[in-house]
C-alpha cells in the first residue's frame, strides 16, 4: 500500500480508502472486509450519519478487534438535521456513540453545495462548536464533502480555514462538478483533497461501449478499465485519498493491487493517449457532448448549464429515480435553483459554445427528464426542511 502524507497534520494516510456505505449487509462478511483491508493497509474509512447501519457496523468491527487506534474514521452530518445549535452535538453524541469512539479524525459538514447554507451553520455558531470540538480533541480535522458547480465550490472553499474536503471526480468529470479547476484552486489554497467516484459508480468499468474496451485492450499494457481510472486518480500529487465503496474481498484484492505501486506523476504521453481514447469513445455514447468548459456560464436566468447537462448524461446509465435525485442535490438545494427549467431559451449560452450544442433545446430535454410532476413539490418541501 502506497501512502501519502496530509501537508496539514502530517498524517500518513492510505492512498486508497474504504467506502463504508457498501459494507456487506452480513455482519461477519463485513468484519473479514474491514480486517484484509486495515491488514493490507488501508488506514482511512469514511461513512456517514445518512448512510443506514453503516457507522453502527464500522464501529463494531473496530471495537470488537481493538482496531481503532490504527485507523482514521471520517464521518459526516448533513446541514439539513442542524436547525439548531444544540442539534450539533445531538448529532455528533450520536454518532460517537455508533462509531464506538471517543473523537473523529475527518468530520465532514455532508453535500455541502451552497456558500449560504455555511453562512447559516455559521449564524448557527458552528465555528464556535467547532472550536470547542477541537479543544478538546473530539474532532480532530473538519472538512466538507461537495456535489455542485465550480463557482459555488470557490466560495465555500474561501468561507473558511478548512482542513479537507472531498470531490466528485474521475477522467470523464474531469470538467464537471468542481473539476480540475476546483482541485487546484482547494491545492493552492493548501487544502488536502479525498476523491470520491473515481469510478463513476462504476460506469467507468460496467457495460463499456465496444470502442472503449478496444482503447484498452489495444493499449501497449495490460490495464483493466478499473485500474486506468484509479491509476489515473493517483498520478495527481494533489489527491491524498482515494475513496471506494468495496463490497467484496475480490474487489478489495484488485484495487490495493493497484495501489501497491501507484505514484503520483506517473502518466506518459502514451497513458494518457489511451484514456483520451477510451473517453472521447464514452462521449460519443452519451446524451449531450459538454465537455464542462463552463464557457457558456454565467446563465442569465440563473440555471448551472454544465451541471444540468451533466445530470441529464448520467440519467442515460442510472436508476431514474437516482438520477433525479442527484440532480436535485446538485441544482434545487441551493439558495437560488439552478434547474434546467429555469431557461427562457435567450440563446447567449449557444453563440459561445465550442461544442456548438444546442444548449436551450438539451436544456428543455434535460427539463422533461429529470423534473417530472413531483419534481417541483419534492424541492419545495425539501428547501423547506432544509431551510434553503
Amino acid at each position: 500500500m502506497k501512502y501519502r502524507i496530509n501537508p496539514k497534520n502530517g498524517d500518513k494516510l492510505s492512498i486508497l480508502g474504504l467506502g463504508a456505505m457498501r459494507l456487506p449487509k452480513d455482519e461477519k462478511e463485513a468484519e473479514d472486509l474491514v480486517l484484509r483491508a486495515i491488514e493490507k493497509g488501508i488506514n482511512y474509512f469514511d461513512t456517514a450519519y445518512i448512510y443506514p447501519g453503516s457507522e453502527v457496523m464500522l464501529g463494531s468491527i473496530l471495537e470488537r478487534n481493538k482496531k481503532r487506534s490504527e485507523v482514521k474514521i471520517a464521518t459526516k452530518i448533513h446541514p439539513a438535521y442542524v436547525k439548531k445549535y444544540e442539534d450539533l452535538d445531538k448529532y455528533l453524541d450520536k454518532q460517537l456513540e455508533r462509531l464506538k469512539t471517543d473523537y473523529i479524525d475527518y468530520y465532514f459538514i455532508h453535500s455541502l453545495t451552497d456558500a449560504n447554507v455555511w453562512a447559516r451553520l455559521s449564524a448557527l455558531g458552528i465555528e464556535k462548536w467547532i472550536n470547542e470540538k477541537k479543544q478538546r480533541g473530539i474532532i480532530r480535522n473538519l472538512g466538507f464533502s461537495y456535489h455542485g458547480g465550480r463557482d459555488e465550490f470557490v466560495k465555500i472553499i474561501d468561507s473558511y480555514d478548512w482542513e479537507f474536503c472531498m470531490i466528485y471526480y474521475n477522467y470523464m468529470d474531469e470538467n464537471n462538478q468542481a473539476g480540475r479547476n476546483g482541485l487546484m484552486y482547494a491545492t493552492s489554497k493548501g487544502i488536502p483533497l479525498m476523491v470520491m467516484g473515481p469510478l463513476r459508480g462504476g460506469m467507468l468499468v460496467n457495460n463499456l461501449p465496444g470502442s472503449a474496451l478496444s482503447a484498452f485492450s489495444e493499449a501497449y499494457i495490460k490495464r483493466s478499465p478499473s485500474e486506468w481510472a484509479l491509476r489515473w486518480l493517483w498520478n495527481h500529487p494533489e489527491i491524498l485519498c482515494v475513496l471506494s465503496g468495496m463490497s467484496s474481498a475480490q474487489m478489495l484484492e484488485d484495487n490495493v493491487a493497484i495501489a501497491s505501486d501507484a505514484e503520483a506523476e506517473n502518466f506518459s504521453a502514451e497513458d494518457f493517449a489511451v484514456l483520451e481514447k477510451a473517453k472521447q469513445a464514452l462521449i460519443k455514447t452519451i446524451k449531450v457532448p459538454c465537455t464542462g468548459c463552463n464557457y457558456c456560464m454565467p446563465c442569465p436566468m440563473g440555471v448551472d448549464i454544465p451541471t444540468c447537462l451533466s445530470c441529464y448524461n448520467n440519467s442515460a446509465t442510472q436508476r431514474h429515480m437516482l438520477a433525479v435525485s442527484q440532480y436535485a442535490m446538485q441544482t434545487a438545494f441551493k439558495t437560488k435553483p439552478q434547474i434546467a427549467s429555469l431557461c427562457n431559451g435567450c440563446g447567449k449560452c449557444e453563440k459561445i459554445c465550442p461544442q456548438h450544442i444546442k444548449i436551450s433545446h438539451e436544456l428543455k430535454n434535460t427539463a422533461a427528464a429529470l423534473e417530472k410532476f413531483y419534481f417541483k413539490p419534492f424541492i419545495f418541501f425539501a428547501r423547506r426542511f432544509m431551510r434553503l
